[in-house]
């Protein structure tokens, strides 16, 4: 078993809406980082497509009927990433090519709802989902909820590697269930890490006993009105945009953490690649004080249990 993985966080901008020429600008990046070595490399969350930074920014935006959350939502539909997507091509064959992984957020569509899927693409597999659980506070005015079916670990020639999305880092049984599987290495996406959300990655790397790539985005609001003016321009949501005040919404600070917790190499606030070589072995001299999901646990006290059935809500058929 390999004992030093090559890593790489992206933290760039993403185009925000314009996901096609997003995965033009991820396939690039991620190129540029597995030609220096890495074998894992992590994008923030909803990288393809942008984070949608006016559900905070924009006053007004969360009103019953905003014409520019409107245009916004059907601009998204209609760009979405979707099952079986060959616009992903490229970045799969990058993984193929290479034997690398590379986990990047994307607005997927199933039906007519929109998704936050956080995409493990892996060579020789098709690419590993996990739909954020619970979008956070206005969120829910884009995402459906993801369920069971999409908590799930990739298992790599050199460990385990799994996916959560944000705040679904504050849900206790969703880390527990992660923490089961086994997880070597875990990428905590977010759209910005900010102080408690570095901590809240350092603290899942100590209880997890793994290592946490946590990567965020460097998102402006001049990439808000490139992106809508690729797909093709809407009034509506250009004066929604306008009525941001801040320029630069999402700064990066991104890091990669040990499993004691320990911030190996962190990212300023501008776009760069992160690189960093974790050494595995430190994960089984740490679990000698801790693993939550054994020695530290007490399965005769507590219980969880985890529903993998995918929920469609319909059930065709006899």
């Amino acid at each position: 078993m390999t004992k030093i993985l090559p890593v790489a966080i992206v933290q760039a901008a993403p185009i925000p809406l314009a996901i096609t020429d997003g995965i033009t600008k991820a396939t690039e990046l991620a190129a540029e980082a597995i030609k220096q070595g890495a074998k894992l490399v992590a994008f923030g969350e909803t990288f393809l497509g942008g984070y949608p930074l006016w559900l905070d920014e924009a006053p007004g935006a969360a009103l019953w009927d905003h014409p520019g959350t409107r245009a916004m939502h059907r601009i998204m539909l209609e760009n979405a990433i979707v099952a079986n997507d060959e616009r992903l091509l490229p970045l799969q064959e990058l993984c193929d090519e290479h034997d690398a992984c590379i986990s990047i957020g994307a607005h997927e569509r199933v039906r007519q709802s929109l998704y936050n899927n956080q995409l493990m693409l892996r060579p020789g597999q098709a690419p590993l989902d996990h739909r954020k659980l619970v979008p956070t506070h206005g969120e829910r005015l884009i995402w459906m909820r993801g369920d069971g079916s999409t908590l799930g670990v990739h298992q790599a020639e050199w460990g385990k590697v799994g996916n959560l999305i944000c705040w679904e880092h504050w849900m206790p049984l969703a880390r527990a269930a992660m923490h089961n599987l086994g997880e070597a290495v875990h990428v905590a996406a977010w759209p910005t890490v900010r102080e408690e959300y570095a901590l809240n990655s350092r603290h899942y790397a100590f209880e997890g006993r793994c290592f946490v790539l946590a990567a965020g985005l460097v998102q402006r609001k001049d990439d808000l009105f490139d992106g809508l003016e690729r797909t093709g321009g809407d009034g509506a949501a250009k004066e929604l945009i306008q009525t941001i005040e801040s320029d630069v919404l999402n700064k990066g600070q991104s890091l990669i953490a040990a499993p004691d917790s320990r911030v190996i190499v962190q990212a300023g606030e501008e776009e760069e690649i992160l690189y960093a070589d974790l050494d595995l072995s430190e994960i089984g001299a740490n679990l000698t004080s801790l693993d939550t999901d054994g020695h530290y646990s007490r399965p005769d006290v507590f219980e969880l249990k985890v529903d993998t059935r995918a929920k469609n809500g319909v059930k065709w058929g006899v």
